[in-house]
């Protein structure tokens, strides 16, 4: 006789989810100017909801590939978004989407401040060619 682990359903679920605050931290111990934090999961392996992130762009760019949806809400500062040969210019409230399949370069001139949402990733596929970048703070991208 084989035993399954039931799977959560409806009736069973919590009513809330909650996830206490954590820090921003430097993505890495090199790149003290691109600060963020995971809310509700770190993006590895695969995932069928979504992601909740806040990041921190001080004067500084950052690239890279990635398999699901990126919704970055922009709550201060300006945020530059270049992806396959568009870019726009986010200021507080804005928000723009890079989909799936896409590299998209991510730069504040000076600052910005947002929350993130990767969309779901169900096959599991990573992320990759990840790059960082300090901006002179009055270079404009």
């Amino acid at each position: 006789m084989s035993t399954t682990t039931p799977q959560p359903t409806l009736a069973t679920r919590e009513a809330i989810d909650f996830w206490p605050a954590t820090p921003l931290s430097p993505m890495e111990d090199k790149w003290q100017s691109l600060r963020c934090r995971f809310i509700n999961a770190k993006p590895i392996g695969a995932w069928d909801d979504f992601i909740l992130s806040e990041w921190e762009l001080e004067a500084c760019a950052w690239e890279d590939f990635h398999p699901h949806t990126e919704t970055n809400f922009v709550l201060a500062g300006e945020l530059h978004i270049h992806s396959e040969g568009k870019t726009v210019i986010l200021g507080p409230g804005d928000s723009a989407r890079v989909n799936p399949g896409q590299t998209g370069r991510y730069w504040a001139p000076v600052y910005a401040r947002m929350v993130t949402i990767y969309g779901p990733n169900p096959e599991g596929l990573e992320s990759h060619s990840f790059r960082y970048e300090t901006l002179n703070k009055e270079q404009e991208g």
